[in-house]
C-alpha cells in the first residue's frame, strides 16, 4: 500500500507494526528508527502501559491462563502479570478486570507442554465475555490439540504461527477461514533451519494458500531478535510464499485497531525499491512535517 511519493527518492506507509512484542523487554525508543511505530504489547503486568513512549500500542494487559499455568512459572514474567482462571463463572470478572487495565484485546495462554491449560468451557467463556465487550482474542497456541481448542472457542487470533506439529490440511484451511495468524517465524532458530522453523514456514504457507489474514509479528524481547523491522522476519515470510505486497500488507496491518497517531507520522523506506528485504532494512519513522522537508 503507498501512501504517498515525495521529492524524495523513496516511499512512505502507515506506520509499521508489531503485532507481538513485550515492553517489558526491549527499550521501546529504539523501535521508530528500525521503522515500528505501532505494538500489539501481548502480555506484561499493568505497569507496563507506562512504557510505551513513541509508540502507538495496544496493550493485552495480563495474561489468562489456568491456575498454574503458562508463563506464571517462568523468571521473565514479572509477578502480576499473569491472571489464573478457574472457571467459566470466573471467565466475566477476569475479562472485565483487563478492560478496567486498559487492555484493547484479551491473551490466553493454551501451552499444553508447559503446564494446565483452560479447558473447553472457561476458555469459550473468556472469548464469550471478550466478544461482549467487542474485543478479540488472541491465543498462545502450544501443543497438540490446542489449535483445535481455540477454534472450537471462536478465538480470533494466534499469537504464534503453529509451530510444534505440521497441522492437517483441513485444520489450516477452517483455520484460514477464521482466524488471523501472527507470524513469529524468526524465534525459531534466528535465521536457523530448525525443524519448528520449517514446521512453523510450512503451517503458514498452507495458512495464506488458503486465503489466511498473515500479521507481521516478532514477539519481540524473545532472544536475540534486532529492535525494529526485522529482516530475518520478512526473508522468511517469503519462504512462506507471501508476496511483497502481502508482506507490506502484514506490516501495515490495521489490527486490532487503526493506528491513533497526534503527528501524522509515516514509516518511510528511502531509495528506489529492490529486493524486499534489503530495502525494508532502510526504513524509520518519521513525522509527515519532517518528510516534506526531504522534499
Amino acid at each position: 500500500m503507498r501512501l504517498r511519493d515525495t521529492g524524495a527518492t523513496g516511499t512512505a506507509y502507515p506506520v509499521f507494526r508489531d503485532c507481538h512484542v513485550h515492553l517489558g523487554l526491549v527499550d521501546p525508543a529504539r523501535l521508530p528508527a528500525g521503522g515500528i511505530g505501532a505494538v500489539v504489547d501481548l502480555g506484561w503486568s499493568p505497569d507496563i502501559v507506562d512504557l510505551g513512549g513513541p509508540l502507538d500500542v495496544v496493550y493485552a494487559g495480563r495474561f489468562l491462563a489456568a491456575p498454574g499455568g503458562y508463563p506464571s512459572d517462568r523468571s521473565w514474567a514479572p509477578a502480576g502479570s499473569v491472571t489464573g482462571v478457574a472457571s467459566p463463572d470466573d471467565a466475566t470478572n477476569c475479562v472485565v478486570d483487563q478492560l478496567f487495565l486498559g487492555a484493547g484485546v484479551i491473551k490466553v495462554t493454551l501451552n499444553a507442554e508447559a503446564g494446565p491449560v483452560l479447558d473447553p468451557p472457561t476458555l469459550a467463556a473468556v472469548v464469550s465475555a471478550a466478544h461482549a465487550a467487542s474485543r478479540q482474542v488472541v491465543a498462545h497456541a502450544q501443543g497438540p490439540g490446542m489449535v483445535e481448542r481455540a477454534l472450537v472457542a471462536e478465538v480470533d487470533v494466534l499469537a504464534h504461527t503453529p509451530w510444534t506439529e505440521r497441522l492437517p490440511d483441513d485444520l489450516v484451511a477452517e483455520a484460514a477461514r477464521r482466524q488471523a495468524w501472527i507470524s513469529t517465524l524468526d524465534i525459531h532458530g534466528y535465521g536457523e533451519p530448525t525443524a519448528d522453523r520449517i514446521r512453523a514456514i510450512d503451517n503458514l504457507a498452507r495458512f495464506r494458500d488458503a486465503g489466511g489474514r498473515v500479521l507481521y509479528g516478532t514477539d519481540l524481547g524473545n532472544g536475540p531478535l534486532p529492535v525494529g523491522l526485522n529482516p530475518r522476519e520478512i526473508t522468511a515470510l517469503t519462504h512462506a510464499g507471501l508476496t511483497d505486497e502481502e508482506i507490506i500488507e502484514a506490516v501495515t496491518s490495521d489490527w486490532p485497531a487503526p493506528v491513533e497517531s497526534a503527528d501524522d507520522r509515516v514509516t518511510f523506506v528511502p531509495g528506489e525499491r529492490g529486493p524486499l528485504t534489503e530495502w525494508l532494512a532502510g526504513a524509520s519513522v518519521v513525522s509527515v512535517k519532517d518528510l516534506e522537508g526531504l522534499a
